[in-house]
């Protein structure tokens, strides 16, 4: 641990000089000949492309599970390899009319008005070890907007900061526009045939999920870690496994999460200051008999370090037990914060179709016959599909994909706690907070106790795509049975939304795009000047949604 301080204390304190070697480096290097063998995790555009043609081409050219993210060994272009490969050039330009409307963008935050990010850099591999410096920059303009109102009752009051209090999710991220710069996907491992271990900030994504995943995803920054995980499956006799075990520090945001600072300064419960200590492990199987079958588990503690001890249980509670009983309920107070997934994606090629699903629990299980009967309590899933249809006729694909995920907690708050309060959301904590890193969820990052589901039909040919979107979120819906419960003047607040796809391929540069149009029904709960108690009526709020994303690739030359 001593030496994964340092580096942190180095690489802060040496920022401008890694920045002046990176483009030191670029500029002796022939363009060319370069290659990135490496996709981060939540780039839309290259997974989407890869795991379509898994579906068309079958596991025999592909038996890459989807379930680890970033994908390695992926090539994107045909070039050979070199010693030294620059990355594509990331840039995407986000803009938001109203208020915030996006997840899933890494380093990007929640943000109102223009925001813009760029991420380049370069890998050098050998046979033994392998860096990739891969830095990113976001510049966001950080528009004021409508968001939570002080009009609201004092028990109304209390109840939206209970979310945020147990969490850590501000509305705005600081007042006025704000740049950040972060060492993004960059790592340093050691490699042993399929297997590397390492340090590493980039982005990783566990489970099989094309927007949200429980666990891990794209939806904040990437965060310092310590890493032992698989390069690509091992083939053992009973089939395929790929995994990762981790070590890493995740930070609080440090912001008050209201627009409204008498409110902040009322009811928010403030940080302690301290970061917190991570241990995560994911595995992942496919076996032989069963080839398109893929499952897994996911496990993660999170604790604040000040209260972690220096044993072996302490660094890794990735291997205690599972249940209450077992683990000690007096154990409570170290605050450690436990979230433990598990799922499964089937591929059926010769229907050029894919079925997922992943579900967690946050909570011990009292014991097993608990975790058997009560499967429900402190559980969030996702399920998800997707179906590829060949249109001989155009020399096109129909691709028709989908995804629900579902947060909110189930009706079984109603056995465990008193009236329709509930308590925490998936990704909330009563002292480690909430599971996120600098004031992002590290997995779903639609919001606590939020639902979202998604539908798309889009005409592709390789990296193009012209296609149609729809969205219903419904937000913060266990915020509102807590504040509002079953009254019927205010209604739940539920975004819907239609989008516009279209991603174009010209030799080295792909353009990636999305325009949305959203209409926030019942808007932060909000009722129309209108409404009256005999005929409520709520408040709409129109938004627009778009995102532009030009990715270059740097290929070697075809003379």
């Amino acid at each position: 641990m001593k030496l994964f301080r340092q580096f942190l204390i180095l690489i802060s304190s040496r920022r401008k000089i890694f920045i002046r070697a990176i483009f030191l480096s670029v500029s002796l290097i022939n363009l060319n000949k370069a290659q990135s063998q490496i996709v981060p995790a939540g780039n839309r555009p290259f997974e989407e492309y890869f795991r379509r043609g898994q579906l068309m081409e079958g596991l025999e050219h592909n038996s890459y599970s989807f379930t680890l993210r970033p994908m390695v060994n992926f090539s994107i272009n045909d070039s050979i390899k070199q010693n030294f490969n620059l990355t594509p050039l990331y840039t995407t330009t986000e803009f938001n009319s109203n208020r915030p409307y996006s997840w899933g963008n890494g380093l990007m935050i929640p943000n109102t008005g223009l925001q813009q990010y760029i991420s380049f850099g370069l890998v050098f591999t050998s046979k033994f070890f392998e860096i990739q410096f891969q830095p990113e920059f976001v510049l966001a303009e950080n528009k004021s907007y409508f968001g939570f109102p002080d009009t609201f009752d004092e028990r109304i009051t209390r109840a939206r900061f209970h979310f945020w209090n147990y969490s850590d999710v501000p509305e705005r991220f600081g007042e006025g526009s704000i740049s950040k710069f972060s060492f993004g996907q960059s790592k340093a491992v050691l490699k042993f045939k399929k297997i590397e271990m390492g340090l590493a900030s980039q982005n990783i994504w566990w489970g099989p999920g094309q927007w949200n995943a429980l666990t891990f995803s794209s939806n904040s920054r990437g965060f310092p870690h310590l890493t032992l995980n698989t390069r690509e499956s091992l083939n053992t006799f009973l089939g395929n496994i790929e995994g990762q075990i981790l070590i890493g520090r995740l930070e609080n945001s440090g912001m008050f999460p209201s627009q409204f600072d008498d409110l902040n300064l009322r009811f928010f419960r403030r940080f302690n200051g301290d970061w917190r200590y991570l241990n995560a492990m994911m595995i992942s199987f496919n076996p032989k008999w069963i080839p398109g079958l893929f499952f897994g588990i996911n496990r993660t503690y999170q604790q604040y370090n000040e209260m972690r001890g220096n044993s072996f249980r302490e660094f890794f509670p990735i291997f205690d037990p599972f249940q209450k009983t077992e683990f000690g309920f007096d154990r409570d107070s170290e605050g450690r914060d436990q979230q433990a997934t598990v799922f499964a994606r089937l591929l059926i090629p010769n229907a050029k179709a894919e079925l997922y699903f992943e579900y967690g629990r946050r909570d011990h299980a009292f014991n097993w016959r608990e975790a058997i009967l009560n499967p429900e309590h402190a559980r969030a899933y996702i399920i998800g599909f997707k179906k590829i249809i060949e249109l001989k006729e155009h020399n096109k694909l129909l691709q028709v994909r989908g995804e629900s995920t579902h947060q909110q907690e189930s009706v079984n708050r109603f056995i465990r706690y008193e009236g329709l309060a509930g308590r925490y959301s998936w990704h909330m904590h009563q002292l480690a907070r909430g599971f996120v890193n600098y004031g992002e969820q590290l997995g779903v990052g639609i919001g606590p106790g939020s639902n979202v589901q998604t539908f798309e039909v889009s005409l592709v040919d390789k990296f193009d795509k012209i296609g149609v979107l729809f969205e219903r979120l419904e937000n913060h819906q266990d915020f509102y049975y807590r504040a509002f419960g079953q009254q019927k003047e205010h209604q739940p607040w539920i975004d819907l939304s239609l989008g516009f796809l279209f991603n174009k391929q010209w030799n080295n540069l792909i353009l990636s795009s999305r325009l949305q149009l959203i209409n926030g029904s019942n808007y932060q709960w909000q009722l129309h000047p209108d409404s009256t108690p005999q005929f409520p009526r709520g408040q709409n709020l129109f938004s627009i949604h778009s995102q532009v994303s030009l990715i270059y690739l740097f290929q070697k030359s075809k003379d």
